[in-house]
């Protein structure tokens, strides 16, 4: 038995602490770190009575308030010394101005100075591309007007069509323009034809198909004798003659109304001998626009044919290819490839 009032102390028993590791399975979380603790922030000083008393407070206006709720515009004064000048550009307030239309004197002054087409000049006055974008945009054809134009330096008088065209073909200014000149009288010979009606002399030929009239047909060199029998675009058929070229007739008509005329005819001994060839194209004829007859149907006129047979007779009709002279009843069809000259009689 222990004695309670013994003080002595005795030694405590020994403990073993066992640990044991992780179960199957479970992974083991690391320590979080512990974040320092942050510091103090300062603290405003407290205000005051007598601070707030001394303090300067600013005094706003107050905005003005339109009657739909809207604050409305601050009032435009001048600007506070030490800040820059007002802004500019942005959209603008008041409605465009229009442009005025190019004028045919600023757009072939601009063409000549960038030496670009007109219309690439026009382009420009009215606000659309640049001449310069247009030469950076067609290097090649900038090269050619550029050529065109200093032909028209050269020839004051050559337009910059002609100009342009002498460039595009290759040739010199003079073959050119000659070509040009045959090609617009072709259009003219062609424009003219087209204005005179042919229906008298078309009605002409054709009774003299129908009743088969002997008719004599002077040629060049020759005249023949035969019934037409039918008309093609550029020849006769005769009977006996067959094929005859309408190039190679000078006169036609009845074989009685010749015989009556021929010995009376004035002839060119010469052209009898050899007669003026026919041009194949009508606009290198001496006569082939119709229209200057008209005017002197009814009045006798002087013809000069190319065989060197002379005609005083009045003028009965005119067609797009031929002319009736002399009688109504009896008249001498002439082409008017077969004429050199002819003028109104004296």
């Amino acid at each position: 038995m222990t004695d309670p009032t013994d003080k002595t102390k005795k030694p405590a028993p020994r403990v073993e602490v066992i640990r044991k590791g992780p179960a199957p399975g479970v992974v083991p979380v690391a320590p979080r770190p512990v974040s320092p603790a942050p510091s103090p922030r300062p603290i405003a000083p407290v205000r005051t009575a007598s601070s707030t008393a001394n303090a300067v407070v600013p005094v706003v206006a107050p905005r003005t308030i339109s009657s739909t709720g809207i604050p409305a515009a601050r009032a435009s004064g001048p600007r506070p010394p030490g800040r820059g000048p007002p802004r500019t550009g942005g959209f603008r307030s008041g409605p465009s101005i229009p442009r005025p239309p190019p004028t045919p004197e600023g757009i072939t002054l601009l063409a000549r100075k960038e030496r670009v087409p007109f219309r690439i000049a026009r382009g420009e006055l009215e606000g659309k591309m640049k001449c310069r974008i247009w030469k950076k945009l067609h290097a090649e054809e900038a090269k050619r007007f550029d050529q065109a134009f200093t032909l028209m330096e050269q020839h004051p008088n050559l337009e910059l069509t002609e100009a342009f065209g002498v460039v595009q073909s290759g040739l010199s200014v003079e073959d050119f323009l000659a070509r040009r000149a045959r090609a617009k009288r072709r259009d003219e010979v062609k424009k003219a034809r087209g204005s005179v009606d042919g229906a008298a002399i078309d009605a002409l030929i054709t009774s003299f198909i129908e009743t088969k009239t002997e008719l004599c047909l002077v040629l060049g060199e020759r005249t023949v004798l035969d019934v037409i029998t039918a008309v093609q675009p550029v020849a006769f058929e005769g009977e006996r003659s067959g094929r005859i070229e309408k190039l190679q007739l000078v006169v036609l008509a009845t074989r009685q109304t010749w015989d009556e005329l021929a010995n009376s005819i004035e002839r060119d001994p010469k052209l009898s001998q050899k007669p003026t060839p026919v041009a194949r194209q009508p606009s290198r004829r001496p006569v082939s626009d119709p229209r200057p007859l008209l005017e002197h149907l009814g009045k006798p006129v002087k013809l000069v044919l190319r065989n060197g047979i002379t005609l005083t007779q009045p003028l009965v009709a005119v067609g797009p290819f031929d002319a009736l002279l002399g009688d109504e009843k009896s008249p001498l069809f002439v082409p008017l490839h077969a004429m050199l000259s002819w003028a109104p009689a004296a």
